[in-house]
């Protein structure tokens, strides 16, 4: 008699229907990043950005959170929800700009500058988070810096370009720990160039972790849930999208008969998709709500420390 694999059931699966079924029997929530894939986006409970899905995770009543993301995002939600069992469809679902910030060089460059305070951005790690006095996500970063006294000394991290976004729009002088996005550094701008030739009606509309010179053209700058909110209220029929292209999906729902071209990277591959977070997938998404692994763990005392900039973060974003 033949084995049949673990493999060869999962493709005989409707994927769909068992995940629906395991999330009513594990009382479980799916959140999903609007970078994630079409059909998972499809099955979430609530699709947002950074702090759009840490408000959710902040006031679930469910037993169990499924974060379709990456690891910093899932992090998130177990600091804010240190009772209730996090799943990650894949814990190799990193972040360029997490891993490019580790806690003991950063502590090392806070420790250079004694008399600032520490802003991070909200993709980086939880021990990053512990060191870290408010944290910002791309929707609220400016509004944030705004709120500080003008006098008030600033560490921006870990990722320059939003941070040379932000000084540029509060006129603060912060130090910055120089990391940066791997998608958001591809797009070329002589192809954007090219693409504003080949469709001279569109906007050009990027998210602020893009290359200075690139956000220079852009006629919208801001985060996902801005990005999107900004094609459903602007009369312009076409646009150019800098950003991950998993938004678009988002994009095409809200307004069909709009048009919108993903924003091209420097050589001729799918840079502009976030390998990360295309490691989550329906098959580990259906893997990990049916034996509840990987489950994020956290250290107590580390997670008391990051819980306080979060919500520094979401008291200063009201």
């Amino acid at each position: 008699m033949d084995t049949v694999t673990e493999t060869e059931i999962i493709l005989n699966l409707n994927l769909e229907e068992e995940i629906l079924a395991l999330k009513k029997k594990l009382n479980a929530v799916i959140l999903a990043h609007y970078y994630q894939e079409s059909e998972i986006q499809d099955l979430a409970d609530f699709i947002g950005d950074s702090l759009e899905l840490s408000k959710k995770a902040a006031a679930t009543d469910a037993d169990v959170i499924v974060f379709a993301g990456v690891h910093f995002m899932a992090e998130t939600a177990k600091i804010l929800n240190p009772t209730k069992k996090v799943l990650l469809p894949d814990l190799n679902a990193g972040c360029s700009l997490a891993e490019g910030c580790p806690a003991p060089l950063f502590k090392k460059f806070i420790d250079l500058h004694p008399d600032h305070i520490v802003i991070s951005y909200i993709n980086c790690s939880a021990n990053v988070k512990a060191l870290s006095d408010i944290i910002c996500t791309s929707s609220n970063a400016v509004k944030i810096v705004e709120q500080l006294p003008p006098e008030q000394k600033i560490i921006f991290a870990p990722d320059r370009n939003l941070g040379k976004y932000i000084i540029k729009k509060t006129g603060r002088d912060m130090v910055l720990w120089e990391g940066s996005c791997i998608v958001h550094e591809t797009f070329s701008d002589k192809k954007i160039i090219q693409l504003k030739l080949e469709y001279p009606e569109a906007l050009l509309i990027a998210h602020p972790e893009c290359e200075e010179t690139l956000l220079n053209r852009a006629d919208f700058i801001g985060s996902t849930s801005a990005l999107l909110k900004f094609i459903e209220e602007n009369p312009a029929n076409e646009f150019i999208v800098a950003t991950e292209e998993g938004i678009i999906y988002q994009m095409q729902k809200k307004c069909p008969e709009k048009k919108f071209i993903p924003a091209p990277p420097e050589e001729n591959c799918a840079c502009n998709q976030c390998p990360y977070m295309k490691l989550n997938t329906m098959e580990k998404l259906y893997l990990c709500m049916r034996d509840q692994k990987p489950e994020i763990i956290l250290d107590e005392e580390i997670r008391l420390r990051a819980l306080k900039p979060i919500q520094k973060m979401l008291e200063m974003s009201k």
